[in-house]
């Protein structure tokens, strides 16, 4: 009996410390209670109900970046391009987040790619992208308990026939301020020799006065 009642306290104390719960700062945790929501834990010491409550998710509370792969768009000049953005969010709503929709960054990169698409269908190859982008993803992940704070536009990537365009433009204008260079130098070089050979002349009057009359 002694031996039975030891081990019915050594699997009292594995069960109760298998229950508590230690939420680290800057996270939440989302606890279902029979299989449905319950409530949601934030930093601090926690002991849920053995056998009846369960952590559904861990959710961090900080900023977090998101690198998607590029993105095709066409703007309004038929060019199409490759987007490659990077997405800053936080999650504002642990509940939401968890249960708002189905694999929440991939539903963010979904929508990025949305609005990528109907931005710059509406501008000029030339165009710069606004924090228009921001304020469309930020309005629409509200119900999922995600907030956008900003997206940048890591890198822009033309056709490969613009890129050559490009870069045929770019090398031909270094080739017009190298000529620009090499004709000032020159330029400066003539100066100079045109005023070495005049101080030259001076110094040989000078040198050899001649004779007053």
């Amino acid at each position: 009996m002694l031996i039975l009642f030891l081990i019915l306290i050594v699997l009292a104390l594995v069960i109760l410390i298998a229950n508590i719960a230690i939420v680290p700062q800057a996270y939440s945790y989302v606890v279902e209670r029979l299989g449905v929501y319950y409530t949601t834990w934030e930093a601090g010491f926690h002991f849920k109900t053995p056998f009846v409550t369960r952590i559904a998710k861990k959710v961090s509370l900080k900023e977090q970046v998101v690198d998607f792969k590029p993105q095709p768009v066409i703007t309004r000049d038929n060019v199409t391009m490759q987007i490659d953005t990077v997405v800053f969010f936080q999650i504002t709503d642990p509940k939401l987040f968890t249960y708002g929709v189905e694999r929440p960054l991939s539903a963010i990169e979904n929508l990025s790619a949305t609005t990528l698409r109907n931005i710059i269908g509406d501008m000029e190859l030339d165009h710069t992208i606004n924090t228009k982008i921001t304020a469309i993803l930020d309005e629409a992940t509200d119900k999922w308990g995600i907030k956008v704070n900003r997206v940048e536009v890591k890198n822009i990537i033309p056709p490969a026939e613009i890129q050559d365009a490009m870069e045929k433009q770019m090398k031909a204008e270094r080739q017009r301020r190298e000529s620009i260079l090499r004709a000032e130098g020159e330029k400066k070089s003539a100066i100079l020799v045109a005023e070495g050979e005049k101080e030259s002349r001076r110094r040989a009057r000078a040198a050899h006065p001649r004779g007053r009359r």
